[in-house]
């Protein structure tokens, strides 16, 4: 008998819905052991499920390739289906569940007597369910007693949130449901390829383009840059870096060009007179020398987002492209404060948002894996946030450890005396994600003890004392919340393996073997009813969401207080600081040093010209990689990283097409073929950073953040570029093809 289940993607924020269906017969998969490698060639692999698109409001049945693809590793061979400890010769082999969480019991014990309770950190993912991350919080600061949390997302979302809770008081990624962009006339979209990373997204910006309205703006002529042709809008190509001075150039116009809505800015906001004076150096013509954007274009962009407001409606998105910056929470500010200029917030036809990344990157940063929150998005310093949620978890208030370190920081301490030395990570694979990955993962070998939970041999894993195996998406119930702050179900359609184990079910069969305080369920809508009561009252607010009327198909947007009907647009009414005003902040730019400059400071630069490398997203691949490089239709379309270099640029070095390319600066180096492209500008490389080993891009990210947020500065790293000469590209292939 055919089985079905209404649920969602598993990949990005946009959360697209789809039925899985179970076939009546299926052959056995024959994807390959546990590397990533295709199938072999004539091989078919079966997936355990069917995915049939479904109609839902982000999606309107429509799928990308991953999402098509998605139910193909649930069955892979090289799936993990028991506890694999990791031998004195280096080699992963099967223990049962008991010795394994025994042995993960004694790492924290350990731990714990020798170095005291922050010598045990938690790093956590954007992938997790809403009770997966909300339990793993309590887990951490009860459980293991520990303030060292933190997760992925701070490497997504951090300085979006931080831009956004200095603005409004709150951050909601879209506080609007996306629907709203289609009646728009005038989109501006700052780096963000949704093209790529959620292509039925662009279904919402086809309104603006037939309004000759959509703006993009990126350095590259992207997949979604290129929508703006034939008259359907502009693409400005900044210079990497230089996005807050271009944005401070869109208000100048705004400004001096009377377009402000006064109105709003009188009744609406407040810190007005400031930005003004923040801005008036920067002229369309000056910022057109310090970005490289036509200043005509500059004015033309300003206009049509005000026409577009009095008019049709006009929205301002951003994305990873402007905010993974060591400015990124002032570049995410300046456009905010641009939106404020124009009345857009908290109107009808307007509005300000953050494109969300990861499939739970709003619900996973809301209710207590990062840092310095408790859950509904609480402040952890503050006393009354910290009382009601001891309330809940029935401890005493001081038992609640106090802030902890940012990603960063965080990986930074792995192993140091004073650092992390035992460490538990769930949904993410920092070894490829994280930045300067070549010092994480040696932060990873120095630890006591590793433990990570994961259902493939991620990069991660393999450097793990312990590894966990978890259930993958179609195996299990919960909750996810999408880019709108919508909360979604997600709906078991499949038995795990025998082997493999909810994260919920061993949280709470390590907290049975520490002794530790408060209850731990495995069972998700338990989970979930503690979460309403702890969120309860914060801003993330989920007390009036339960699961029955998520099965009815409701749609719920937090705030969602009990005996309300949630909050589908955010600041019709108000902004969520005490005066319900919107506070404009003045930014600036601040002095960054050009590739040119930095080459000129290196006594020993490395071989080669020195350019900016941008890193970004392929629309086969999702964050590091460690699934769908596993998906032989998507390694087949995209089975190595290239680097994508200008012509004119490659010619000048002696770069051909296909050839090897070395790409490296002081943190480390990347060897792998060029890809000429003219939508890339001439004095920047591209790289895209799902891949490991010899091709990682992360190897050359620089892990310096930006001082509100904790983001790394992912977006703008200078490097040396250079050919490989023969003989040397035989051995660097053979290494490359190796790792």
């Amino acid at each position: 008998m055919t089985k079905s289940a209404d649920t969602h993607c598993p990949y990005c924020a946009l959360q697209c819905a789809m039925t899985l269906t179970s076939p009546a017969d299926l052959a056995p998969a024959s994807q390959p052991g546990p590397g990533p490698a295709p199938a072999p060639a004539g091989s078919k692999v079966y997936p355990v499920l069917d995915v049939v698109s479904r109609d839902f409001p982000t999606n309107r049945g429509g799928l990308c390739r991953k999402g098509w693809t998605s139910a193909t590793l649930l069955n892979h061979a090289g799936r993990i289906t028991e506890p694999l400890l990791k031998g004195a010769d280096g080699i992963h082999r099967p223990i049962g569940w008991d010795q394994a969480l025994d042995l993960a019991a004694a790492a924290v014990k350990d731990a714990r007597a020798r170095y005291g309770a922050d010598a045990v950190g938690v790093f956590g993912g954007g992938g997790l369910t809403n009770e997966k991350a909300y339990q793993l919080g309590k887990f951490a600061r009860l459980a293991l007693g520990t303030s060292r949390i933190d997760y992925n997302g701070r490497f997504c979302m951090s300085s979006a949130a931080a831009a956004g809770m200095r603005a409004f008081g709150v951050d909601r990624g879209l506080p609007f449901p996306l629907e709203a962009l289609d009646t728009a006339s005038t989109i501006l979209m700052l780096g963000s390829n949704v093209a790529e990373t959620m292509p039925p997204f662009v279904q919402h910006l086809q309104g603006a383009r037939d309004a000759g309205g959509l703006v993009v703006v990126d350095p590259r002529r992207s997949a979604t840059a290129a929508f703006t042709a034939d008259g359907a809008g502009l693409h400005l190509q900044p210079l990497p870096g230089t996005d807050l001075t271009l944005l401070l150039g869109l208000s100048h116009v705004v400004i001096h060009e009377d377009l402000v809505d006064t109105a709003y800015l009188r009744e609406r906001t407040s810190g007005y007179s400031a930005v003004v004076r923040s801005v008036n150096s920067f002229w369309p013509e000056r910022v057109q020398s310090l970005t490289g954007v036509p200043a005509e274009l500059i004015r033309e962009t300003a206009r049509l987002l005000a026409a577009g407001a009095r008019k049709g409606g006009s929205y301002i998105l951003t994305g990873r492209g402007v905010e993974q910056h060591v400015d990124g929470t002032d570049t995410a500010t300046a456009a905010i404060n641009l939106s404020l200029l124009l009345g857009l917030p908290g109107s009808a036809r307007s509005g300000y948002g953050t494109l969300t990344g990861q499939g739970n990157g709003q619900g996973g940063r809301e209710h207590g894996q990062k840092a310095d929150q408790l859950p509904g998005y609480r402040k952890i310093t503050d006393p009354a946030a910290r009382a009601h949620v001891a309330a809940v978890w029935g401890v005493p208030e001081d038992l609640i450890p106090g802030p902890g370190l940012p990603a960063v920081q965080l990986l930074k301490s792995l192993g140091k005396p004073d650092g992390v030395r035992c460490l538990f990570v769930h949904a993410s694979n920092i070894a490829v994600a994280a930045p300067d990955a070549n010092a994480v993962i040696e932060g990873l070998r120095s630890l006591d003890f590793l433990v990570v939970c994961d259902f493939f041999l991620s990069e991660t894993a393999a450097e793990a004392d312990l590894i966990l195996p978890v259930l993958q998406w179609a195996e299990e119930e919960g909750t996810l919340t999408n880019l709108e702050g919508r909360v979604l179900r997600r709906r078991r359609a499949i038995s795990p393996p025998a082997g493999a184990r909810s994260e919920l079910w061993i949280m709470a069969r390590l907290a049975e073997r520490l002794d530790a305080p408060s209850t731990y369920s495995d069972d998700p809508e338990t989970v979930f009813e503690e979460l309403r009561l702890a969120s309860a009252g914060g801003l993330a607010d989920y007390s009036g969401i339960d699961y029955a009327m998520l099965d009815r198909g409701e749609a719920a947007y937090w705030p969602y207080p009990a005996g309300s009907t949630g909050t589908p647009r955010l600041f019709r009414d108000g902004f969520a600081h005490p005066d319900g005003k919107a506070a404009m902040v003045p930014v600036v730019p601040r002095r960054r040093r050009t590739p040119a400059a930095e080459a000129a400071g290196h006594a020993t630069a490395p071989a080669g010209t020195a350019m900016t490398l941008i890193t970004g997203r392929l629309l086969e691949h999702y964050q590091s990689g460690a699934q769908t490089r596993r998906v032989a239709e998507l390694a087949a379309a995209q089975p190595e990283a290239r680097v994508q270099i200008h012509p004119a640029a490659a010619e000048a070095m002696g770069i051909a097409a296909g050839t090897l390319v070395s790409v490296s600066n002081g943190r480390g180096e990347v060897v792998c073929r060029a890809e000429h492209s003219t939508a890339i500008r001439p004095e920047t490389v591209f790289l895209p950073f799902h891949f490991p080993g010899a091709e990682s891009a992360n190897r050359l990210t620089e892990a310096a953040t930006d001082p509100v947020s904790g983001m790394p500065e992912f977006k703008f790293n200078t490097v040396w570029v250079r050919p490989v000469a023969a003989p040397e590209s035989a051995r660097m292939l053979q290494t490359t093809e190796a790792s």
